[in-house]
């Protein structure tokens, strides 16, 4: 789930988090289990329907794909060495409308009633399960993939800034030492208030 809410008075805005996240599930599942591109063509109409119904602007919309278009400059030049043309096609529809119907979830919703519907969800667990340290750690997670994404923005600007061209590990390098110094101060934070067990 990668974009941030976006308020609105839409029916989406308005449905429960428990039945969009089980309906994210449903359509997560079966884009996966679909081999045609007739009906990820289909799928991709219902995804920006879906957008246009929740009055998402294009240009926010937009910024939620874009990060996974990295992973596909890779993934697909494989792909298609490999299994050949379709295949690479199949597999990158498949990723796009995945992490498009994810951050649709996230800017329709907000946080605190993801939290609320995992721990609802969990209510029958609690013998087993830790339902608030569950709702904490999803809420981490939703919070850090757009963290992620303003780092790597973040080092290209300063890149771009410096006239630099360079390979793929000069851009890792610098996100990864970033995020790890991030996810370190993260840390230090959650045992300041108690949660280091």
């Amino acid at each position: 789930m990668i974009g941030v809410f976006h308020p609105g008075s839409s029916f989406l805005h308005r449905a429960p988090a428990l039945l969009k996240l089980g309906v994210l599930a449903v359509l997560v599942a079966t884009i996966a289990l679909a081999g045609s591109p007739w009906w990820l063509g289909a799928a991709s109409v219902l995804v920006i329907a879906l957008f246009a119904v929740a009055r998402v602007p294009f240009a926010l919309a937009w910024r939620q794909v874009v990060p996974i278009l990295w992973v596909l400059a890779f993934a697909v030049p494989l792909q298609v060495l490999f299994n050949g043309w379709e295949a690479a096609a199949v597999m990158a529809a498949r990723l796009v409308l995945a992490v498009a119907l994810a951050a649709l979830y996230t800017l329709t919703t907000p946080v605190t009633a993801t939290l609320d519907a995992m721990q609802a969800l969990l209510r029958p667990f609690r013998r087993w399960i830790d339902a608030d340290r569950v709702g904490l750690a999803l809420a981490l997670a939703i919070r850090c993939v757009p963290l992620l994404t303003e780092l790597v923005r973040e080092v290209l600007d300063a890149r771009k800034a410096r006239g630099a061209e360079g390979s793929v590990l000069a851009l890792a390098v610098p996100v990864i030492v970033r995020s790890l110094r991030t996810a370190e101060h993260l840390g230090e934070a959650l045992v300041a208030r108690g949660f280091d067990d």
